[in-house]
């Protein structure tokens, strides 16, 4: 997760320079994410730009708009060349609306640009660069308003095509991982979002991914997952229910036991009581299905290897 830094708390949560001046980041070939919004004018280079497991070769000149939590990097690029803007939420005060138009633009990441496009764009950038290097008064509300001519500019352009979709190996691959990871309880991965982090997709694309191997979505087993360590932790151990919701993902005591009610079909004093002297609690309750689903999910990304 790459963080937008600044020099200063007076700084402007904003950037624009060339790809070499912004550094090896700016071209980084592993996948990661940001926190703020990046805004690319590709006039230059050869490669492949990966956008959430999608793959769009450079063509320049080009926009390329990346959302905040989108997954990206680049492959096999050489030579490229252009202008990167980097800036936060917070940095569209004066034109909230921008906001929507760059979640629709980030949809499609790489914009053709024909030849009046691609010229007013580079004033545009050339522009933004002045500005803030100068710094001169009033800089904030310049960029500000120079930001918006460009997004509203670039939501002027035609809808490009859109990449291929990435290939079922790859798909099958995610989902084979996700059910490899479901059974590392050690690693404390509660959350759909958390699991998606680890394996470097989006939360969507790994719904998506499992959904197709499974039929079912990752947060049903991600849910079984947490009520069956619960289940093993409250007949196994003598951890109290706080310790027990802790070690499973949860702050709150009576959250968690609001969940388990309603996974397990009774309170997690209930269910050690009654479960744990025949010594088969992990598998009693009316909830949900626990891990047998995840072998399941197993041996169904990978028919050919044992659950």
């Amino acid at each position: 997760m790459h963080r937008l830094e600044v020099p200063g708390p007076s700084a402007l949560p904003f950037a624009v320079g060339t790809f070499e001046e912004m550094g090896p980041l700016s071209r980084a070939a592993f996948p990661h994410r940001h926190t703020f919004h990046e805004i690319l004018h590709v006039t230059g280079g050869v490669g492949t730009h990966v956008v959430d497991l999608q793959r769009w070769q450079l063509r320049p000149p080009h926009l390329c708009v990346i959302a905040p939590g989108q997954v990206h990097h680049w492959e096999d690029t050489r030579g490229l060349d252009g202008h990167v803007v980097l800036f936060t939420d917070d940095f569209l005060i004066d034109h909230p609306a921008d906001r929507d138009l760059l979640r629709r633009l980030s949809d499609r990441p790489s914009l053709t640009l024909d030849d009046a496009a691609h010229l007013r764009t580079t004033r545009l950038m050339a522009e933004l660069d002045e500005e803030y290097r100068a710094g001169a008064d009033g800089v904030e509300s310049v960029l500000r308003a120079l930001l918006h001519v460009l997004v509203v500019r670039a939501a002027r352009l035609p809808q490009t095509p859109a990449a291929a979709p990435p290939a079922p190996a790859r798909a099958g691959s995610v989902a084979e991982e996700f059910a490899r990871l479901i059974t590392r309880v050690d690693l404390g991965l509660w959350s759909v979002a958390a699991y998606a982090d680890h394996i470097g997709v989006t939360p969507g694309y790994l719904t998506e991914a499992v959904k197709a191997a499974t039929g079912r979505t990752p947060s049903e087993l991600v849910r079984e997952a947490r009520a069956h360590e619960a289940k093993r932790l409250l007949a196994k151990t003598d951890l109290t229910v706080r310790q027990v919701a802790g070690r499973v993902g949860f702050a709150d005591a009576a959250y968690f036991c609001r969940f388990f009610r309603r996974e397990a079909g009774a309170s997690p004093g209930d269910f050690r009581r009654r479960g744990d002297t025949h010594g088969n609690a992990v598998h009693s309750g009316n909830g949900p299905r626990d891990i047998h689903h995840v072998r399941r999910l197993q041996s169904i990304v990978a028919p050919g290897r044992p659950a």
